[in-house]
């Protein structure tokens, strides 16, 4: 398990520093290089996407690791982050 969050970690993406919510849409515009807004438009219109913008969403933010590297799925199964 913990070589799958290493991996995570050394994809480069982060919850972006700028958040409105989770911080998700911040850290993928920020990781692809893209403006933030159209990023934040992009995630709300996949919500109109019955349950799949909403499950999407929840999936990447249980993996997509805070400023500090630690990821909320590692944390709630009670592993402490390994650096790779």
């Amino acid at each position: 398990m913990n070589s799958l969050f290493n991996a995570i970690r050394r994809l480069g993406f982060r919850r972006g520093p700028k958040r409105l919510l989770g911080g998700i849409a911040g850290g993928i515009a920020s990781g692809l290089g893209i403006n933030v807004w159209l990023t934040r438009l992009l995630v709300f219109l996949s919500f109109l996407l019955p349950v799949v913008g909403v499950l999407f969403y929840f999936v990447v933010w249980f993996l997509t690791p805070w400023q500090d590297g630690s990821i909320p799925l590692e944390r709630l199964l009670g592993r402490r982050p390994h650096n790779s």
